[in-house]
């Protein structure tokens, strides 16, 4: 491997990061990140003081014009718009759980969603990839200053958006591995009482599969799942897996990849669920998974 080559595939598991917490979409994390492929190999490396820096800079202003276009194109997404899941490895530290859970979850890039697109971008480097505000100021041509701004209104607006629950991993786990034997067992009961009162569901069919945008309420919920129990039987299987960082269900009927949810708890029940359906966003777990 040369040294062109090398540098870029040092870098690339940092861009790829950067593109996805900026567009919550792993196929355009994967376009921009090929775009800067293209971009790195025609520009005059000998010429560049800090490569590694122009490889986040260049990324980052390609995402941020991405995302521009994006925010204007889910305007029209038909119903309502999650983020794409992704499997991801066991982190082997509690410092790594902490981490990849708190920068990688669907629901923490739902609320990167409201974020203006400069705002997302110093955010996600200052906040997620500890870059200095000079980094910032360079990669998105303002001043340190008014990336300070930028930054600190992001995390007012992230800290209004509501209460993120800490809970331990073997507490989440250990709670959704009996939410997934009730969803394949035959007791309501069990499922209700698995979901706080208020609990809310937020779905994502694309268009293309049917999905409730949004349910509210652990009963409507309760009776959702045990529907799909109840006409599909031994047909639905539940996987408990990490999603995005944290732990998470894929649902399979038939054998076939229906959903992947991503679920919030609050150590005792199960306050949110984002369920992806869209078999596009799916396409690349199920690939995955060989099936």
């Amino acid at each position: 491997m040369d040294t062109t080559t090398g540098t870029f595939e040092r870098l690339r598991p940092r861009l790829q990061g950067i593109a996805y917490r900026m567009l919550g979409s792993l196929a355009e994390a994967e376009e921009v990140v090929q775009d800067v492929w293209l971009r790195w190999h025609e520009a005059a490396r000998d010429a560049l003081d800090n490569p590694d820096g122009w490889l986040v800079t260049v990324t980052t202003r390609l995402s941020i014009d991405r995302f521009r276009s994006a925010k204007i194109q889910r305007q029209h997404y038909a119903g309502q718009w999650l983020p794409e899941p992704h499997l991801t490895d066991s982190p082997s530290s509690p410092e790594q759980i902490l981490e990849r859970a708190d920068e990688l979850s669907l629901a923490f890039l739902m609320v990167l969603e409201r974020l203006s697109p400069e705002a997302r971008a110093a955010f996600v480097m200052r906040e997620l990839f500890d870059a200095d505000y000079a980094d910032v100021a360079r990669t998105i041509d303002k001043s340190e200053a008014a990336c300070r701004q930028l930054v600190h209104r992001a995390k007012a607006q992230l800290k209004e958006s509501g209460p993120r629950y800490v809970v331990p991993q073997e507490t989440h786990h250990r709670l959704l591995r009996r939410f997934a034997d009730a969803l394949t067992g035959d007791d309501f009961s069990v499922i209700r009482a698995l979901l706080d009162d208020g609990a809310e569901l937020i779905g994502d069919g694309g268009g293309k599969v049917p999905a409730f945008a949004h349910l509210a309420g652990g009963q409507r919920i309760a009776q959702l799942f045990y529907a799909a129990r109840l006409r599909h039987g031994d047909a639905v299987r539940i996987e408990v897996v990490r999603l995005n960082g944290q732990w998470g269900l894929l649902r399979f009927i038939d054998g076939q990849l229906e959903s992947a949810q991503a679920v919030e708890t609050d150590g005792e029940r199960i306050v949110r669920i984002h369920s992806q359906r869209n078999p596009d966003k799916l396409a690349r777990i199920a690939a995955s998974l060989g099936r």
